[in-house]
């Protein structure tokens, strides 16, 4: 049985190799007078092909300086917030500056009359201890009270 399994399967695949052989088409000889010829409408259909990609390439041409533009303007404006940022900084600084020292100015001049009576008031002070002194030394009550504070 198997005998007769495998021969039959010989056979048929003998039998199906020349379908295989006759499947395959042959093509017609072409003159060497089409073949220029399609070359030449090849050629020309290429040509218009790189004629519409130019045109392409002209429109996306204007596209990119029209963004260069933009990109050109977005950068001045940009330089132009940078410089009026840096003026207004410069401004507040320049004026805590100046509200700093006009403030200032009002107890300076307090503070220079107050050490001026100070220093009149010292001298005043140094006399009356200097007279002090000279009544301690008749009155026995006021050295001792110098002594207690240590001015004798």
């Amino acid at each position: 049985m198997k005998r007769a399994i495998i021969i039959i399967g010989l056979i048929t695949a003998l039998l199906s190799i020349p379908s295989f052989v006759f499947s395959i088409e042959t093509a017609p000889r072409i003159s060497d007078r089409e073949i220029v010829e399609r070359l030449s409408k090849l050629e020309t259909k290429v040509d218009e092909g790189f004629k519409s990609v130019d045109k392409r390439f002209e429109g996306l041409d204007k596209r990119f300086e029209g963004i260069d533009k933009r990109f050109d303007d977005l950068n001045a404006q940009l330089n132009r917030i940078s410089a009026i940022f840096t003026a207004l900084v410069i401004a507040v600084f320049g004026f805590a500056i100046w509200d700093r020292r006009t403030m200032i100015r009002p107890f300076e001049t307090k503070i220079k009359k107050i050490e001026d009576e100070i220093a009149d008031n010292r001298s005043k002070l140094n006399t009356l201890i200097d007279s002090l002194k000279s009544l301690s030394k008749t009155d026995d009550k006021v050295a001792e009270i110098l002594k207690k504070f240590n001015l004798l």
